[in-house]
């Protein structure tokens, strides 16, 4: 099961961004289980939704001691590093396309409340938290952030900008910059097309009450593909954890497992 949860590729990457285990005195304390058995039984929760206490004890860790690590591991960034690191791979091979990226979000809703949550106006105002991400052409996500449902889409754009990692190339320096940005009218703002043109991206947003968000969808269903992939992690379907930090370590979670998929393809 471990070595089916997490295969020898993923973990020799993630070896390369975990930190190293604490020491123990000699003599005295229970064993620590080992990272990989661990990032299994995580990739389990994550990918079936199941709670920490529902974990199979299959895997060795129980429900607490996993959550203990993730806690850890999320403290110390090793999930946006993972996702970096197989982006890096990725773009190596020259996997990544440049030419054309898509912005979207999605609407979840938060069950326990926490960080990051607001009433969703398309859910009877229920609370809830928004995903947000960027993917290149081919639908791999190369940001992704979390915010409350209630903030607007066009809020979170530039940030997300901001936050594409520098990705290794084929050839040449690294790129965080597509040549354009797709977006639907939720992003139609004359601030945000100027100031996409200053970074060099050139903006393809619908214009409200001009154009047609239909005449995107050729580029667009991209990234609604993407967002069906991170639903394949269960644990995105709804909002469980009231720390934000933790629900945005499963969506990085989700976009690395994402990208590995296509770097082992």
């Amino acid at each position: 099961m471990v070595e089916r949860m997490v295969p020898d590729e993923l973990w020799e990457l993630f070896q390369r961004v975990v930190p190293p285990a604490p020491t123990r005195p000699q003599g005295g304390g229970r064993r620590r289980y080992g990272d990989r058995e661990v990032l299994a039984a995580i990739i389990f929760v994550a990918t079936s939704g199941c709670t920490w206490r529902q974990l199979p004890p299959v895997f060795g860790p129980s429900g607490p001691t996993a959550h203990r690590r993730f806690t850890e591991w999320t403290t110390t960034r090793v999930w946006p590093k993972l996702h970096r690191l197989i982006l890096d791979e990725l773009g190596s091979r020259g996997e990544l396309d440049w030419s054309r990226c898509a912005i979207d979000s999605v609407n979840v809703r938060a069950l326990k409340g926490g960080d990051l949550t607001g009433p969703n106006r398309l859910d009877r105002g229920k609370n809830g938290s928004k995903i947000h991400l960027i993917t290149e052409r081919t639908g791999l996500p190369i940001s992704v952030a979390i915010s409350a449902a209630n903030l607007h889409d066009s809020q979170v754009l530039q940030p997300l900008i901001r936050g594409i990692p520098p990705i290794r190339s084929r050839r040449g320096p690294r790129r965080r910059r597509p040549a354009k940005l797709h977006g639907d009218k939720g992003y139609d703002y004359d601030h945000l097309r100027r100031w996409l043109r200053t970074r060099n991206i050139t903006p393809r947003i619908a214009r409200k009450g001009i154009e047609s968000s239909a005449r995107l969808g050729r580029h667009r269903w991209v990234i609604e593909r993407t967002i069906a992939w991170l639903a394949g992690c269960r644990r995105l379907h709804r909002r469980y954890e009231r720390k934000a930090d933790h629900f945005l370590a499963f969506t990085a979670i989700a976009a690395a497992l994402v990208c590995y998929r296509r770097l082992t393809k």
